[in-house]
């Protein structure tokens, strides 16, 4: 349930309010509007009566949340989510609403010298994240699954030389120790309904980037979003990364239309990722350009200097050298979308 309080109520008012609508056990999350208040009630609403609530001096209006998620829900939050990362450069990255964010890295850490050369690389042409994967999971056993702690250590001292923000992906609730210095923990797409992960991650108040499961729907998505959100932590950046088709030509499908989809029905910001959703590093220029026209908040990208030889995904890492090129490209998209760094 969604109420819209009128115009010009004083705090006290409103605090009064909210005091006598969590009476009934539902937990009441506040919005400041530009002109309204709006609180959203989470937990059971059937033993509050509606037409009551109409009828109160301070109301304005009183909505139903039909869908199943409601902290993600734009109803709850009419406006969208920025979150704010301070890097240990000490400039400040926002994600979401106005802002165009770039992750560029390695699919995989391999070496200090690898991640090392990349990190600065990146930053140089103008990434405000450096991506890369300590712990890795892979449809076979027997591929490369990635150098675990030594892995994240060597990233964490990229992020000290280079001085720029990570994000790297968590696979085990045990290893969330290893995590502080984290910037963005991301959630795989093999892991989006890990419940038990999902709900430990809404009690580390960290950014955390939510890929969506190769066949899972928006729905199912946001209901992912939803465990973390309910555990206290609000700083969530959903990831259209591809779903599973039946063409083959490319790694996966890179659903464009989910971006508008999602953000009409969430305020949570949107990332796309056209490496993982294509698997072919040629692709990458051309969807990323498609993300952005199609409303999306920032792209997710796997760089590598040398592909031919990279222990993880080389097919669909693009060059350090083509990655600048689409720097340039895209602050020119993010001028005509009236986006900005």
């Amino acid at each position: 349930m969604v109420i819209a309080l009128k115009a010009g109520i004083s705090q006290s008012q409103a605090e009064r309010f909210i005091g006598f609508l969590e009476k009934y056990g539902v937990t009441v999350h506040v919005s400041q509007g530009a002109a309204h208040v709006v609180l959203g009630l989470v937990g059971d609403t059937t033993g509050i009566d509606e037409e009551s609530l109409r009828a109160h001096h301070l109301v304005d209006k009183v909505i139903r949340v039909q869908e199943p998620y409601k902290m993600a829900n734009r109803a709850f939050h009419p406006h969208d989510t920025i979150i704010d990362i301070l890097g240990p450069d000490q400039a400040v990255r926002h994600i979401g609403d106005g802002y165009l964010t770039v992750m560029a890295g390695p699919c995989s850490v391999e070496t200090q010298e690898q991640i090392g050369a990349i990190a600065t690389l990146v930053k140089k042409a103008g990434a405000g994240f450096l991506r890369g994967g300590a712990y890795k999971p892979r449809s076979s056993p027997y591929s490369f699954q990635g150098l675990g702690p030594e892995g994240l250590r060597l990233l964490l001292e990229a992020k000290k030389q280079s001085r720029i923000p990570i994000i790297t992906e968590l696979m085990d609730i045990q290893d969330l120790r290893f995590f502080e210095d984290v910037d963005i923990v991301q959630i795989g797409a093999r892991n989006m309904q890990n419940f038990s992960l999902l709900k430990e991650l809404g009690r580390c108040r960290k950014p955390v980037l939510l890929k969506r499961g190769l066949a899972n729907t928006i729905t199912e998505l946001l209901m992912a979003s939803e465990y973390i959100m309910t555990g206290g932590n609000e700083q969530v950046i959903l990831c259209e990364r591809g779903i599973r088709s039946f063409d083959t030509y490319t790694r996966n499908i890179l659903d464009l239309s989910a971006i508008p989809a999602i953000k009409r029905q969430s305020h949570l910001p949107v990332i796309v990722d056209p490496s993982h959703a294509t698997g072919l590093s040629w692709m990458v220029p051309a969807m990323t350009k498609a993300a952005i026209a199609a409303g999306a908040d920032g792209i997710i990208v796997e760089v590598h200097n040398d592909p031919e030889h990279a222990l993880c995904d080389g097919d669909q890492s693009i060059t350090p050298a083509v990655f600048e090129q689409l720097m340039q490209t895209i602050r020119r998209y993010a001028e005509i979308e009236n986006k900005c760094f």
